[in-house]
């Protein structure tokens, strides 16, 4: 019998799609109430995902759905460290 690996879905608060949790950037309120992204999904924290597009990053910031997820009010700096990373390429 094979040995298959177990793969990690988790849900994208913009588009609501169940995606690997590699594919998507993990955005987290640590303890202190700092906001980071978390390019290797192990922080604490509360977390939210989101898939690395552009145009679900313009959904975000319309939206107040990302700042629903955290329970906290994100920065425009925030917002362009967001979109920095997803522009440059989420890995």
């Amino acid at each position: 019998m094979a040995n298959h690996k177990k793969i990690s879905l988790r849900k994208c608060v913009i588009s609501q799609q169940m995606l690997p949790k590699k594919e998507l950037v993990r955005i987290v309120k640590t303890s202190n109430g700092e906001i980071i992204i978390d390019p290797n999904g192990k922080a604490n924290g509360r977390g939210a995902y989101l898939r690395p597009t552009l145009e679900i990053y313009e959904k975000a910031k319309k939206s107040n759905v990302l700042e629903r997820a955290l329970k906290t009010k994100l920065t425009n700096q925030f917002y362009e460290m967001l979109y920095r990373e997803i522009s440059e390429g989420w890995d």
